[in-house]
């Protein structure tokens, strides 16, 4: 969606679609929108009237030159009504934000959505404008959420009534509804947004509120790798991951899905395709509730934005159970992912590993919940190192294979990189390892090629 041609692209694999069976379609904000959206946000928080106005006027200018290049001249006009109309309900919220010197969160949500909404006007505009039947739908009147502002839950039956109020109509009626991804709304009709990346989450939830037989999502790569190609040269497309290898893969690194994407389609069992909108013939990979792979591995990824906290009593008398059943209370209530834990039961220390964006809400939660421990020395002080990273290893094959873990850890240590911490899960699906940044690169690499999970060099010679 990052241009007028993207979205022409976006727009015909829509067409070729709605031609042979029913279509709901989501769509994203052009790239780097949102990015903008929120520097505008911050901009009028800290009351910079003339950096404000300079990124509205980016904003409407990105979006008036797309409405150009996309629509006949005849067109133009009443679709640059809708833009401005919905530029100015954000210059709106923006201009309160600056009288307020704040972003409250409501309105912090209800602000970033205007990306989709824009991009959703423009893309069912040109559909219109080549013979599909299109409308442009706000999923703040569809998809039901709770009021956690900035990373939302969907209520699903919430959700399924309006959707079959709201999109099966116009389904019916052979309309393709082109539904903002990203957003909602709680059930009292308060904006809210289900966290960045969220727009392929939002095509989930109407995919499984829909009852759907299949949801695409289009990215721009081929699909599901064996690892990230810009790490690892050898890495190839699984053509097809279970459910639970595909959402581990989204959980720790893996860009192709927002994390939370497959929650909503495993009770349904709805296939899902990861496929790549700058190459359409590539078939790409195909998530479905299990298949038939052989054992060990499937993949490797890594994060490279993330945090180590540890936490350590300084005194005996301290529960270390406690202590850890507060602080994963406080991590809760800063909304912070947990990507890995690890403890010590002797010195009753333990760390976890956090998302580094993450780190300044989880510190202050963490620090308000043990203020009084801290104040008086029964804690140490928290230890945060930010210089580490996340090396996960997935697969449902790997669970009961003996002597794996010891061939991964092996294949790092060759390569002189120290392992930090180790986490498994009981399922053994995924093994998490934290090793130091400037290893980070190395132990993927390794890692992958023991578990020989990408392309042989006589395979390569024969492509």
């Amino acid at each position: 969606m990052g241009s007028a041609e993207r979205m022409k692209v976006a727009a015909s694999i829509c067409a070729e679609q709605i031609r042979q069976r029913p279509v709901v379609t989501v769509v994203s904000a052009m790239s780097k929108v949102t990015d903008l959206l929120l520097d505008t946000l911050r901009k009028a928080e800290g009351d910079d009237q003339a950096a404000l106005e300079a990124n509205l006027k980016q904003l409407e200018d990105r979006h008036v030159i797309t409405c150009a290049e996309l629509l006949p001249a005849d067109r133009q006009p009443a679709v640059l009504e809708q833009v401005h109309a919905i530029i100015d309900d954000f210059r709106r919220i923006a201009q309160g934000i600056m009288m307020l010197g704040e972003r409250p969160p409501r309105s912090v949500d209800e602000a970033v959505a205007v990306g989709e909404r824009l991009s959703a006007c423009l893309v069912a505009a040109y559909l219109e404008s080549v013979g599909i039947p299109a409308q442009a739908v706000n999923a703040a009147q569809v998809v039901v959420t709770d009021a956690v502002f900035g990373n939302a839950t969907p209520l699903m039956e919430a959700t399924r009534q309006k959707a079959n109020n709201v999109l099966r109509p116009l389904i019916d009626s052979g309309v393709l509804p082109v539904v903002t991804g990203f957003n909602g709304a709680t059930p009292d009709g308060r904006p809210t947004t289900l966290g960045r990346g969220g727009s392929d989450f939002s095509a989930s939830i109407l995919a499984a509120a829909l009852d759907a037989s299949e949801l695409w999502i289009w990215t721009d790569v081929d699909g599901i790798m064996t690892a990230d190609p810009r790490l690892v040269p050898n890495a190839v497309v699984l053509p097809e991951v279970t459910y639970a290898e595909a959402a581990e893969l989204a959980y720790n690194g893996a860009k192709v899905l927002h994390p939370r994407t497959l929650a909503p389609l495993i009770e349904k069992g709805i296939p899902v395709w990861s496929k790549n909108s700058f190459a359409l013939d590539k078939p790409g990979t195909k998530i479905l509730p299990s298949v038939n792979a052989p054992s060990g591995p499937r993949a490797v990824t890594s994060m490279a934005n993330v945090a180590l906290v540890s936490i350590e009593p300084d005194s005996a008398e301290l529960s270390a159970t406690l202590i850890m059943s507060r602080a994963l209370a406080a991590l809760a209530q800063a909304n912070a992912e947990l990507l890995a834990l690890t403890s010590s039961s002797y010195r009753q220390s333990f760390c976890f590993l956090i998302r580094r964006d993450e780190l300044p809400h989880a510190m202050a939660a963490l620090e308000t919940a043990f203020a009084l421990e801290l104040a008086h020395g029964y804690m140490k002080p928290f230890d945060v190192d930010e210089n580490v990273g996340l090396l996960a290893v997935v697969g449902e094959g790997m669970r009961g294979t003996p002597g794996l873990a010891g061939r991964i850890f092996t294949a790092i240590s060759r390569e002189r990189v120290n392992i930090i911490a180790i986490a498994q899960g009981s399922s053994e699906l995924t093994i998490a390892i934290v090793v130091r940044r400037e290893g980070l690169e190395k132990a993927v690499r390794a890692v992958h090629d023991e578990c020989g999970l990408g392309k042989t060099p006589a395979a390569s010679s024969k492509l």
